[in-house]
């Protein structure tokens, strides 16, 4: 069960000046995204270029380039944040992401029988194939979670996204294993990069985007009320199997468009949640808007901690990531903190 704090947390205080501070660090992260990379070009210099002013060579840098990165690793970073703080709540598992929920593997799977039967794909087809299988696998999920005997369970909804992710593990692997050529096309999306879609190919995601973030503002003040158990929930006139219900679907858009752009993505929707009730407690009122904001405040640094480590090519987000995210989470487990779940 998640763990509740009764002290007193002052969310009205406490609100606007995390908000705040979520806000200054996520243009913080779009600055230096915009700013650093193989060449470093002044901010003035960045804002003239969006203008479509300066040196020609600078212009297309930040248009064609970081312009792009910039706006996917902020759409797919605030999905995962949003995503991930679901995921934890509506199963009450500390350690759940948007995985959990076999998106990942059913996006993974998608790429790769799409590239064993059309061969080399391009990107718009790429993106259609990752989230036509999010989509099902999320979709044989909610069949679990609709059961009579799993919709009040986060056991076993959770031990159903675990066996479904398993599973299309397993023939993804034995596809890729099978085929070199597939091998070859599939391990370039699976670790997870922002460079891979241009503005004309994200531009279709963003109502789905913008649909499953306002589903999880709706849900944050009913999230509070099923963390106090769902006998507690039922009392104060909240349906636990329908919430899980509606938060499973944003869940499914949000990180099935998520790993749709940008791969698989690891620990951005993991770690966010449990930094951010380290700092604020754990209501939900506050802690989803503001995973929102430093989601993608972190993929965008882990982004830019990428072009620069990589020499003369860059290290893909999704390996910087996991080398950030990994002891950031072990650290946090380590030393606990107020608003962690338990």
């Amino acid at each position: 069960m998640v763990a509740t704090d009764t002290r007193p947390l002052r969310v009205g205080r406490k609100a606007p000046l995390s908000l705040l501070a979520g806000l200054l660090l996520l243009f913080a992260a779009v600055c230096a995204s915009f700013a650093l990379g193989a060449r470093a070009i002044p901010l003035p210099e960045v804002w003239s270029a969006l203008h479509g002013v300066g040196a020609p060579d600078v212009v297309v840098t930040v248009t064609d380039l970081r312009l792009g990165r910039t706006l996917l690793g902020l759409l797919a970073g605030s999905a995962l944040g949003a995503a991930g703080v679901l995921m934890q709540s509506l199963t009450r598992n500390p350690i759940a992401d948007p995985g959990l929920l076999g998106v990942n593997a059913g996006a993974a799977f998608g790429v790769a029988l799409a590239i064993t039967l059309f061969g080399t794909l391009s990107q718009p087809a790429t993106i259609l194939a990752a989230f036509t299988g999010a989509g099902l696998a999320a979709g044989v999920v909610f069949v679990f979670a609709g059961a009579r005997n799993t919709a009040n369970s986060p056991v076993r909804l959770t031990l159903s996204g675990v066996a479904i992710a398993a599973i299309l593990a397993g023939f993804t692997h034995a596809l890729v294993a099978t085929n070199e050529r597939v091998l070859d096309e599939f391990r370039f999306w699976r670790v997870g990069s922002l460079l891979a879609h241009g503005l004309r190919d994200v531009a279709w995601f963003l109502p789905a985007i913008f649909v499953g973030l306002l589903l999880t503002l709706f849900l944050s003040r009913t999230l509070d009320t099923i963390a106090l158990g769902d006998d507690s929930a039922l009392a104060l006139g909240v349906n636990p199997a329908r919430t899980r219900l509606v938060g499973l679907f944003a869940v499914t858009i949000l990180a099935g468009t998520a790993t749709a752009l940008v791969g698989p993505i690891t620990f951005v929707g993991l770690a966010v949640p449990h930094l951010v009730r380290r700092v604020v407690g754990p209501r939900h009122t506050l802690v989803v808007p503001l995973s929102i904001l430093i989601a993608p405040a972190l993929l965008l640094m882990a982004d830019v901690v990428g072009r620069l480590i990589g020499g003369y090519g860059e290290v893909p987000v999704g390996v910087v990531t996991a080398l950030i995210g990994a002891p950031l989470l072990a650290l946090m487990v380590i030393f606990g903190g107020k608003g962690k779940l338990g």
